[in-house]
């Protein structure tokens, strides 16, 4: 059905401008000059758009009572809000705000942020029920690219920094907007009958979607592309990548057209399709319950089970203690000496950007009804080598920096794309979009709580080194990456906890 397919498109092209809250190390040396702020202050400016998150049980609710388009809208304005006021500023059109005002701002571009995800996970579940973990991750992926997309458009226009700093501001506010407005006609559910597999669809979006991300990663190298292509095709060669998905749905109206399909199928039946849908009705049922919850349940009740905690701490202590890492990739290579931060973040990305979609590929490839893995189970596997990348910090050069930062960024991604599936495995997909993004509070939290710890120690790093200035040495986050891996080694432990408690759920699939 090239409506379904559509609907994927969409939260594809959603996605690829969403990640907005990735834009703020471009612009945030201006806020910090014209605010007059320190770097404590700066680091709880960039916790702020987590902060927002903290609300974004919100848009679950509204998701569940008002039509997906307006969810859309209403977060594309909370961006508007959020951003435009802060480009405003930046800008010199307005004069008067104070630090909490741009906290508050920055909470609630952050919570608009939330609105959208909300969108983009309900349209993959609802429109993809056997295929719900490959058409989140598919989706989801693209949340890795978005700082790429508004670079590239940045680059573009201007070389000037502080120009570029309210560009970046600019693009966050308005952007998200435009294509919201785009892509509301297709925020909503589609009936799609007696859902099977789409397997040649989505093996057609898998090679769409690595042909994408390995433009973007080759086109982030700085220079050495530079001398060869020029700004203007970049981008216009990101905006064809994106356009790219378009393929599938158009094949498939094709199809409809041609020979009166309705699905993009496993096998090529030719003229006998319609026979062989209705022998495969029975399959198809069987292949429903095998994506079955353990049951619906709400949000007050799930705050009671002792599954959700587990849950809640082994993403606090794997993917949130990953994010904030992240967050602080800057600082941390400054302190170790190494200058080449953009070639850094645009690697960190490219490996978030694949882990992402690592775990809809494994699904892809490895069936549930053949390799049955609990989500608990897949979350631990992928901590296990994030305790090892924390204590690879300790070593001072480049090349270990290197290692820990992209084996940290594809298992956070990966993390964070299985935590949709677990949500619906666990909970239920009923009160799906309430209960995530009351998992997903827990970000603001540790980016509190793990980034301010990080600075405080950075600081009594910093004076004892040179009195003051910025912080030089292995020294200056030693302690820190010693502590994250102690807690991401507990996180371990509790999501094999988590495993040993939800393994019933797929042994009884198999």
């Amino acid at each position: 059905m090239a409506l379904q397919w559509l609907t994927l498109v969409a939260a594809i092209w959603l996605q690829s401008i969403n990640g907005t809250n990735s834009n703020f190390p471009a612009y945030s040396s201006e806020l910090k000059r014209i605010l007059s702020i320190s770097q404590l202050q700066l680091n709880n400016l960039a916790s702020a758009s987590d902060a927002g998150k903290l609300l974004g049980w919100i848009s679950g609710v509204a998701a569940a009572h008002l039509p997906l388009w307006l969810v859309l809208l209403i977060g594309s304005l909370l961006g508007i809000i959020g951003y435009g006021v802060q480009f405003l500023l930046l800008s010199h059109q307005i004069h008067s705000l104070s630090y909490w005002h741009i906290f508050l701002l920055t909470a609630v571009a952050g919570n608009s942020i939330c609105w959208i995800n909300t969108v983009c996970y309900t349209i993959a579940i609802r429109n993809f029920p056997l295929d719900r973990q490959i058409a989140v991750g598919l989706s989801t992926s693209y949340v890795g690219l978005s700082a790429k997309v508004y670079t590239d458009i940045v680059d573009v226009v201007s070389n000037s920094p502080s120009k570029r700093a309210k560009l970046f501001l600019l693009l966050s506010s308005v952007l998200p907007l435009l294509v919201c407005f785009v892509c509301t006609p297709l925020a909503r559910d589609v009936n799609v009958g007696n859902s099977r597999k789409l397997t040649r669809g989505f093996f057609t979006m898998f090679i769409v979607t690595i042909v994408t991300g390995l433009f973007a990663v080759i086109t982030s190298l700085g220079r050495a592309v530079s001398e060869f292509l020029h700004s203007y095709t970049i981008l216009g060669g990101m905006f064809a990548m994106l356009l790219l998905p378009l393929v599938v749905p158009l094949a498939e109206k094709i199809r409809e057209t041609l020979q009166q399909k309705c699905w993009i199928r496993v096998y090529d039946e030719g003229n006998g399709c319609v026979a062989r849908v209705e022998k495969n009705l029975d399959v198809n049922a069987t292949e429903s319950m095998a994506i079955g919850v353990v049951e619906e349940i709400g949000p007050k009740l799930m705050l009671r089970r002792v599954e959700f905690w587990l849950y809640f701490f082994v993403y606090f202590f794997g993917a949130t203690l990953g994010l904030v890492y992240l967050n602080n990739l800057a600082q941390i290579a400054e302190s170790r000496g190494y200058w080449g931060i953009s070639t850094l973040v645009s690697f960190s990305s490219a490996f978030s950007f694949f882990g992402r979609l690592l775990p809809s590929l494994l699904d892809f490839f490895f069936p549930k009804s053949k390799h049955i893995v609990s989500r608990g189970g897949a979350m631990g596997g992928l901590m296990i080598p994030m305790c090892g990348a924390f204590v690879l910090l300790l070593n001072g050069n480049h090349i270990s920096l290197y290692i820990s930062t992209g084996i940290i960024s594809i298992c956070t991604g990966a993390i964070t794309s299985i935590s949709v599936s677990t949500t619906t495995e666990l909970f239920g997909t009923k009160n799906f979009g309430v209960n995530h993004n009351i998992l997903v509070s827990n970000i603001p939290i540790g980016s509190f709580l793990f980034g301010d710890f990080a600075a405080l120690l950075y600081n009594k790093g910093r004076n004892r080194v040179s009195g003051g200035g910025t912080c030089m040495g292995q020294n200056c986050y030693s302690t820190t990456f010693i502590i994250w891996a102690s807690l991401c080694a507990l996180g371990t432990l509790l999501a094999f906890t988590l495993h040993a408690r939800t393994n019933k759920l797929y042994s009884s699939r198999l």
